[in-house]
């Protein structure tokens, strides 16, 4: 039984694979077309598991560009996928912090995996990778740097999360001289405490998971652990928790 998921989100676009007890992932910029970059990522993944298309017995897709895929067996909300994929891998834990490009995301889940409730953030780029995006380029930087230039003894505080006056904010700091680690540090900070007053409006429950790509940079990690005041787990391939759990519900609806 070979079954694929696809997690086509607005910046990257993710697939993986599960065929004969193995798991293929694949990540790609999901650029202008989500319909070149599935199928991109479909030729991708069957490549590397050494495969046809005919192999793959089933394929759910995820993700804001799932509409376009109509060869999908079926599509599926990101919530239902990202519960689905972190129930696999961490059966613990009771609540998923999900920040991709364009949203941010908090889910509860019952100790069988089922969501219990859910929390989204997609009004506006505040709090999100896009948020960070902007950020990075008005500092000269790349966003994959943030991280690892943050100054947390200068940590200067960020007053708007609105990604238009933030960045003309950060600009204005930093003209008068201000540290840039310690602008980056405000900026994790401001995103910790926007998202983690969605978990607490949600409530928090342990453990805690965070997923998405933005879950790479350990300088939010680290503001949302301190604003939650609770660790929180970041997966190995935090980016493929949702094309993981469709991959699985692919597989769930063979079964």
């Amino acid at each position: 039984m070979t079954t694929l998921g696809l997690d086509i989100g607005s910046v990257a676009a993710k697939g993986v694979l599960l065929h004969a007890e193995q798991r293929y992932t694949t990540v790609i910029p999901t650029g202008w077309s989500p319909l070149d970059a599935g199928n991109n990522i479909i030729d991708s993944l069957v490549s590397k598991a050494n495969i046809e298309k005919e192999d793959i017995s089933n394929m759910v897709v995820t993700g804001y560009g799932r509409v376009v895929h109509q060869a999908a067996s079926k599509t599926v909300t990101e919530i239902k996928c990202h519960a689905r994929g972190v129930a696999e891998l961490y059966p613990e834990v009771r609540t998923i912090i999900d920040i991709g490009g364009q949203d941010s995301k908090v889910i509860k889940l019952s100790p069988e995996g089922k969501v219990i409730d859910f929390s989204m953030n997609d009004k506006c780029a505040a709090g999100t990778g896009r948020f960070l995006q902007v950020m990075a380029n008005a500092l000269g930087i790349d966003v994959s740097q943030l991280s690892e230039a943050e100054d947390l003894t200068e940590t200067v505080k960020i007053n708007s999360m609105c990604t238009v006056f933030a960045e003309s904010e950060m600009v204005n700091l930093l003209a008068t001289g201000t540290s840039r680690g310690g602008i980056i540090a405000g900026l994790h900070d401001s995103v910790g405490q926007r998202v983690g007053s969605m978990v607490k409006r949600l409530g928090l429950e342990a453990q805690v998971i965070f997923t998405g790509g933005v879950a790479i940079n350990q300088g939010v990690k680290r503001a949302l652990e301190k604003e939650l005041g609770t660790n929180i787990i970041v997966p190995d391939g935090c980016q493929f928790t949702g094309a993981l759990g469709a991959a699985l519900l692919a597989r769930d609806l063979l079964s």
